[in-house]
């Protein structure tokens, strides 16, 4: 450039380009246009850099000949106000000299494969429209000398050149943002489809969004929150497409997913550390780098139900105007697919409800007129020893006679007269619900019985009500409860329900405690039968009430519930129990439903080993059942492996005692229970090696339980270390 004379171009030049122009793309025009600047210039490189100033930055696709990749973007904004960097680029009227080290790193890549010498001037060039004023820059990089007319004439070359081509190029320029709206239209449409095929699980559609939302945009990361209204808080299951063991909650009022949820408004942040709202301490425990969020809401037709957040713009510093716009788009598309999804979940389950309900109708008769009344006509034996006492065994009484006995109880406590239940009302319920058992080996009618009747005990013999344990209503509901917690038991555990996807699982697994949800709710439906409603002389809130305690009551039999509270019980018990406390009250009656439902470990051994029997009956032939599904049984449930002695022992030690214990400490009386619960789990440790000397021979354990010979030699081997000790 030292010895080339810069001089204006003639026109006929400058027609000649905007003919060679025309019907091209823009990367093909920008090609010629810095090819023409180059020879006219006597640059080693130029290319056009258009200003957006939606989103304050500078957009390269083309240097030279080449196209890039990507397109490179540069903020115009780091270190003042943009408005006042447009205004002085325009007052000055001129080129702009600025050092070439302070354009970004990733560009100067892309220049120093395309320049010969080690120039570091880059001359800067503002492209000015009648209308709209500053709309780019040419860039010019030369190496050039210090010649007075230099920079003058090569900005008169590049200006006059742009004045007859510039309406060709912003035509070309808008055309190709009309392209880019309509694939944008497209692909929208195409994710739409994508999204209506994911209905039917909630989850799966989640990870559908957040695959597409990352796709739409080009993020990094996607997250998705559902708000949930109940307890004010944002839940996420599904991080990044994948599946969480459990589930993330976070306050509606904190942080950048809160901040949208509350304001309803999208949130583009450039800088994440900058940001006020911004949580480093995930970063930190990831070694995941977050620079730049959008995060915005997804509403249905009235409210928000969520909050999208994607995470690093990749090919590009930030997300910009145009992902705001897919964003908002697409969090339509979001807030439709799933309203859609929960409004299909409802009748899935509907329809699921529909079933199990007609499969107990089909599975039980209706209470015949007659057994009402043969039932209101029953004469219990009054004179019945000790039925009052915590050593009396239910399970002694006749099968037939235990709806009877069961009317006592209610009688006997004084819930009958007290709530003014109607006693028809009272007996068909109580038939109802016996019906409503099936026939499995232990979670039938006879164990329903068995745990009412120790709460039963529980109240008489603790008096509840009269030491303010438990109110009336509490009580009344506390023996239901008993009653109603194992209805409809199929014989297997919720493990088995979840892992089997039965109609069950799909309808409860989502909540915890697939079983007792059932029972609970087919407690309701019976409650809800014509004539049987005992709490129908319940008014106003008691009625709700006495509903809530019937559902807690009956969920806190779910052992892993129990599990859950231990630690919160013990705590409870060792800083002294407030009768007036509901949380104290809750973990309380939670404790007293695991008693009643374990209360088979407080009778003799005799009938502890009974109970064993009809639980290792029922254990065993879900075993059988998984392993013709082609899935290995744990060992309690598998005939093969299970030691039956050495199974009791740890339930005794591990669930059993500690629980019981927990009760004498609130109640003394109940310290002979404890006793009890000792002397079966050392009359189960003698057991032990007579069932391994069995085993020897190749007899399984459930048949040497089931042999009349080994309870004998049991008790005998227990009596005999007793004395030896």
């Amino acid at each position: 450039m030292s010895s080339l004379q810069l001089e204006l171009t003639a026109p006929e030049t400058l027609l000649s380009l905007i003919q060679s122009l025309a019907d091209l793309p823009c990367s093909a025009i920008q090609q010629k246009l810095n090819k023409y600047i180059q020879e006219k210039t006597g640059a080693e490189l130029s290319f056009l850099a258009p200003i957006l100033p939606k989103t304050e930055e500078i957009v390269v696709h083309v240097v030279g000949q080449k196209i890039l990749d990507r397109g490179l973007r540069f903020p115009i904004n780091q270190s003042e106000e943009y408005n006042e960097v447009l205004n002085r680029v325009i007052r000055l009227r001129k080129a702009i000299e600025i050092d070439c080290n302070q354009l970004n790193q990733e560009l100067l890549g892309h220049l120093k494969s395309s320049i010969n010498s080690t120039s570091n001037k880059v001359l800067s060039i503002p492209i000015e429209h009648p209308i709209d004023q500053h709309i780019a820059l040419v860039v010019c990089i030369n190496n050039y000398p210090n010649e007075a007319n230099a920079e003058t004439v090569c900005t008169k070359i590049v200006q006059e050149c742009f004045r007859y081509c510039l309406g060709l190029v912003l035509t070309t320029l808008n055309c190709e943002e009309e392209t880019r709206l309509k694939l944008q239209c497209q692909n929208l449409l195409t994710v739409s489809r994508k999204l209506f095929t994911h209905l039917g699980d909630l989850t799966d559609l989640l990870r559908e969004i957040m695959i597409e939302a990352r796709k739409l945009t080009n993020a990094e990361r996607c997250s998705l929150f559902l708000l949930d209204n109940d307890h004010q808080e944002l839940v996420a299951k599904v991080f990044d497409g994948i599946k969480a063991a459990d589930e993330m909650r976070v306050p509606i009022n904190q942080g950048i997913a809160g901040h949208v949820a509350t304001s309803g408004n999208l949130l583009n942040i450039r800088n994440a550390y900058e940001h006020p709202l911004f949580y480093r301490g995930m970063d930190e425990v990831t070694g995941f780098r977050t620079r730049n969020i959008l995060c915005f809401p997804i509403r249905d037709e009235t409210q928000i139900i969520g909050v999208a957040q994607l995470c690093n713009k990749i090919n590009g510093l930030y997300f910009d105007v145009c992902d705001e716009e897919v964003a908002t788009a697409f969090s339509i598309y979001c807030g439709i697919s799933i309203m859609h999804s929960i409004i299909y979940k409802k009748i899935q389950d509907a329809q699921a409800r529909s079933k199990i309900s007609n499969e107990l109708m089909m599975y039980h008769m209706k209470v015949e007129e007659d057994a009402i009344i043969a039932l209101l006509n029953c004469k219990d034996d009054h004179s019945l020893k000790d039925f009052d006492k915590f050593d009396f065994c239910p399970r002694s009484i006749l099968h037939e006679h235990t709806p009877c006995y069961t009317l006592r109880m209610f009688d006997d406590l004084g819930l009958t007269k007290f709530w003014r239940i109607q006693r028809k009302a009272l007996a068909q319920f109580i038939l109802y619900v016996k019906k409503g058992y099936r026939d499995a080996p232990y979670h039938n009618w006879i164990h329903a019985f068995s745990v009412a009747h120790f709460a039963y005990l529980m109240i008489k013999n603790f008096n509840l009500v009269a030491n303010n344990y438990m109110s009336q209503l509490q009580s009344l509901v506390f023996l239901v409860s008993c009653l109603c917690h194992d209805i409809d038991h199929r014989g297997t555990n919720n493990s088995f329900q979840t892992q089997c996807g039965t109609v069950l699982a799909s309808l409860y697994s989502s909540e915890g405690s697939v079983m007792e949800r059932h029972h609970l709710a087919q407690s309701m439906c019976i409650l809800n039968t014509d004539g049987c409603n005992i709490f129908e002389n319940l008014e106003g809130d008691l009625y709700s009430k006495a509903l809530d305690l019937l559902r807690n009551n009956i969920l806190a039999t779910d052992l892993a519930s129990h599990f859950r509270t231990m630690d919160e019980q013990e705590k409870m018990l060792r800083e002294g129990y407030e009768k007036e406390n509901p949380t104290h009250q809750k973990l309380l009656h939670a404790m007293f439903m695991t008693c009643c439902d374990l209360s088979d470990q407080t009778k003799d051994w005799r009938t502890s080993k009974k109970t064993a029997e009809q639980i290792y009956d029922e254990f065993f032939s879900q075993g059988d059942l998984e392993k013709s599904m082609g899935t290995a049984p744990i060992e309690m449930m598998d005939r093969e492996r299970a030691s039956i002695p050495n199974l009791q022992v740890q339930f005794i030690t591990n669930l059993v005692l500690p629980l019981f214990q927990n009760l004498a400490t609130l109640f003394p009386i109940a310290e002979c229970l404890v006793k009890t619960i000792k002397k079966n789990r050392d009359i189960w440790k003698s057991a032990v090696s007579i069932f391994h000397e069995y085993s020897k021979n190749g007899i399984k354990g459930m048949d040497v339980l089931l042999d009349p010979n080994v309870e004998q030699q049991i008790l005998t081997a227990y009596e005999s270390q007793t004395k030896s000790t």
